[in-house]
């Protein structure tokens, strides 16, 4: 399902609720500020709130087992709080949001099934001094991954990251 046209101010939880079937809900593109209860959503699989004005991930622990793709990029989420309910969540796409750290992505050790990130356009980024080096520090806090930013990880970077890691 996807809504869009008029612009989404504020998300009705009634509403939502009564979607038992929904395996994707697509929101993206609204002026959607703030998440809430997704109860009654017990096939919700893909939950898409890109460009939205969301500040905070919350209100996720109803689709907790079933939620496997979380797309929030384009908000303005400064903290990844609230993800680690997400047993199942295997893609997270968090790109030009708020997190000004790479030490936020230690929240995310709990998604033992997280596989494919996005995080491009964070300001975490001016920590380091290219792209390159951002991927292995992303990968030295979530060693599981296969893909950062749209690219596949490299043996070379799996490699960087170990000797990171036991070099702290």
């Amino acid at each position: 399902m996807c809504i869009q046209n008029p612009p989404i101010v504020k998300l009705d939880t009634k509403v939502l609720g009564s979607l038992k079937k929904c395996k994707k809900l697509s929101l993206s593109t609204n002026m959607i500020d703030r998440m809430v209860s997704l109860a009654g959503m017990t096939e919700l699989r893909i939950l898409s709130l890109g460009r939205n004005n969301i500040k905070k991930i919350e209100k996720l622990e109803d689709v907790a087992s079933t939620l496997q793709q979380l797309w929030i990029s384009y908000n303005q989420i400064a903290s990844l709080d609230g993800l680690a309910c997400l047993t199942n969540l295997t893609t997270l796409f968090c790109s030009h949001n708020q997190i000004k750290s790479f030490s936020e992505l230690d929240k995310l050790k709990a998604n033992e099934q997280l596989r494919d990130v996005l995080f491009v356009g964070n300001p975490m980024y001016s920590e380091v001094a290219t792209k390159e080096e951002a991927r292995i520090e992303i990968l030295r806090r979530l060693p599981n991954l296969k893909k950062i930013d749209g690219g596949f990880v490299k043996p070379s970077e799996i490699e960087a990251a170990a000797q990171q890691t036991s070099t702290d």
